[in-house]
């Protein structure tokens, strides 16, 4: 009985006290103290930084680069070659679903998710409202090249009601290219002038590991996104592409190597998320991705007499390290001389190649293979460089397009040649290039006389992009520079014949999403808006 009168008293005495609370002491009385109520922002956009390089930093570094840059875009757009591994989806222009699916999961579903945020909360009714104001518009700089590349992939994508999900939009509405890229450009004129050395640092030095806090360098890269993203609609939207190319070059964009944005990389703590996720692709032991450096640029990098190296671009072995044997037990050189280096030929099969060669084929101890210096796991990523805004100066002169422009197409041209010859040091010290050595490559090919100003313009844009295979390919979807010979075999059913244009959209996008309605586009073949398409 004395256990049950415990009970009751002790039941009493907690009715009265709670009886005696008002509403608020309930409900501070639910509050766990310990809960995080407040994220760092800055955490938030420095992990965003990571998460443009490494395409997917919460799970996998590597798997975007793999699947999608590495998978599809290096060999589609003939700088890499390869007869097996998941690299052979672009080599034979075959469908693969995480190849298409991989940037618009990572992309929404991690760097846009942490800008989204810093966006959010930096603004009206957010916690910082008013403040970190260089870090907001870093961030919205950085939307911008992220919501560019999905675009670019998908055409039609969610944009205005993308990451809404606390607002209880959970089916986003799609939103045509055409409508995205001028809205791209209006912020991004927007929060270039808006970043300034006038607001406060708010800790932006501090999360900001692309230029450690330099506004001028910000402004510089925002600025030559904007040409980008002007000379990528200028064949279907001249007047916009007028407009923002004028910006653009008022603003001030790169002027040299010393812009370049990299994303630092490091081989600790975690390999999944601080190591450069190209390297962890082909490094023999993690990723052992077997791609060799194709036919296509390793002729183009010999130049026009094979069998001399007066005429070869210093870039031979540099991008390339040689013939070469490459596992667990280390780099072990095959064949180092550049009059022997070979690229493997796009969509030939090993049975294509024996059947060539009159008998057995042993691949590695054949072709060219990308420089291993280039590929330790800890070398910096590469995601815009000076050369690529000196060559699109140099391509509106020719076209006539924007204004301001100082200088001659010819200079523009030169200087991004030189300034792409010379950003690699980065990687390995020994990969410098003498301005003696690019003299000697200009003087032997004289500008608007190898070939016409736009095709040399185009040709080296894309040797510039080699990494940045996806920005290769959507170079070539819109200057159709290098001319490339597509592979064509009844083998390859899903484009027949064509280079890939765009990506087929997530399945799990066209199958839980009400607003998809582009089933007529979602194939490889259709074109995006800029390059030509209907929407």
């Amino acid at each position: 009985m004395k256990y049950l009168n415990k009970w009751i008293v002790c039941t009493l005495a907690t009715v009265f006290l709670v009886a005696g609370c008002n509403t608020d002491e309930l409900q501070d009385l639910n509050i766990n103290p310990q809960a995080v109520n407040q994220i760092d922002l800055n955490y938030l956009f420095t992990s965003a930084e990571l998460s443009i390089a490494s395409q997917g930093a919460s799970g996998d570094n590597r798997y975007t680069d793999w699947r999608t840059n590495i998978g599809l875009a290096s060999t589609a757009i003939q700088q890499l070659a390869a007869t097996g591994g998941i690299a052979a989806a672009g080599n034979f222009y075959r469908h693969n679903e995480e190849t298409s699916a991989a940037p618009w999961e990572f992309t929404y579903n991690d760097q846009l998710k942490n800008i989204e945020e810093v966006l959010k909360q930096t603004g009206e009714g957010g916690y910082s409202e008013g403040q970190l104001i260089n870090t907001r518009n870093a961030a919205r700089i950085l939307r911008v090249f992220s919501f560019a590349r999905l675009t670019d992939f998908y055409g039609s994508i969610p944009y205005f009601e993308a990451n809404k999900g606390i607002e209880g939009i959970f089916f986003p509405t799609y939103d045509p290219q055409s409508v995205i890229y001028p809205d791209l450009l209006k912020e991004l004129e927007e929060a270039t002038a808006a970043i300034s050395t006038s607001n406060p640092d708010d800790g932006f030095t501090r999360a900001d590991m692309i230029y450690d806090g330099d506004i001028a360098k910000w402004k510089k890269w925002g600025y030559s996104l904007m040409l980008r993203l002007a000379m990528r609609v200028s064949n279907v939207a001249p007047d916009l592409a007028n407009q923002y190319v004028t910006k653009a070059v008022t603003g001030g964009v790169f002027t040299s190597n010393e812009d370049n944005v990299w994303i630092p990389m490091d081989v600790g703590p975690s390999e999944w998320q601080d190591q450069n996720g190209i390297s962890r692709a082909f490094y023999p032991g993690d990723g052992g991705e077997p791609a060799y450096m194709s036919a296509t640029m390793i002729d183009f990098l010999k130049g026009p007499n094979a069998n001399s190296v007066a005429d070869d671009d210093p870039r031979l072995m540099i991008l390339s390290g040689g013939i070469a044997k490459w596992d667990a037990a280390g780099w072990t050189p095959i064949n180092t001389d550049p009059l022997a280096q070979v690229g493997l030929p796009n969509g030939f099969a090993q049975s294509d190649i024996e059947a060539q060669a009159g008998g057995p084929v042993i691949l590695q101890e054949t072709y060219s293979r990308i420089n291993y210096l280039m590929l330790d796991d800890n070398d910096p990523y590469m995601i815009m460089n000076y050369a690529e805004v000196e060559f699109l100066l140099a391509e509106a002169l020719v076209r006539g397009i924007g204004s301001g422009i100082t200088g001659t197409a010819q200079q523009h041209y030169e200087d991004g040649v030189r300034a792409a010859m010379q950003m690699y040091v980065p990687f390995d010290a020994s990969l410098e290039v003498s301005d003696a050595e690019v003299d000697a490559y200009l003087a032997a090919r004289p500008y608007g006389v190898v070939a016409p100003p736009l095709e040399m313009i185009g040709e080296q844009m894309w040797v510039s992009k080699f990494f940045n295979w996806w920005d290769a390919w959507s170079d070539w979807r819109r200057t159709g520079y290098p001319e490339l010979v597509a592979y064509t075999s009844d083998d390859s059913p899903i484009t027949g014949g064509i280079i890939p244009l765009r990506l087929r959209y997530p399945t799990t996008e066209v199958a839980a999403n009400p607003n998809f309605n582009f089933a007529d586009k979602n194939n490889y073949t259709s074109p995006v808006w800029w390059d030509g398409g209907q929407e």
